[in-house]
């Protein structure tokens, strides 16, 4: 290996973009749902997918379209006042 030099200085440690070295984790918003509850809320809606093997084919748009609906509000209930965890 070189040793630095004025013409060759040792490199830096500066993280890039996209750097896959873990960092700090990213803090949740304040008053956000624990993800206990928001993962008990996606396997509610989810579970309403049992029944729609025994459902006429008919009835299935709707059912999915229920468990898509279920399944936005779990997940955009970041907090108390619907605010998601992005803060959008």
């Amino acid at each position: 290996m070189t040793d630095p030099s004025p013409d060759r200085p040792a490199p830096r440690a500066v993280p890039l973009p996209g750097d896959p070295r873990p960092g700090p984790p990213p803090s949740a918003p304040a008053g956000a749902r624990p993800v206990e509850a928001v993962r008990a809320s996606v396997e509610r809606a989810v579970a309403g997918l049992d029944a729609v093997a025994g459902r006429p084919v008919a009835e299935h748009v709707a059912a999915f379209e229920a468990v898509h609906a279920a399944l936005g509000e779990a997940l955009a209930a970041g907090g108390p006042s619907g605010d998601q965890p992005d803060g959008r």
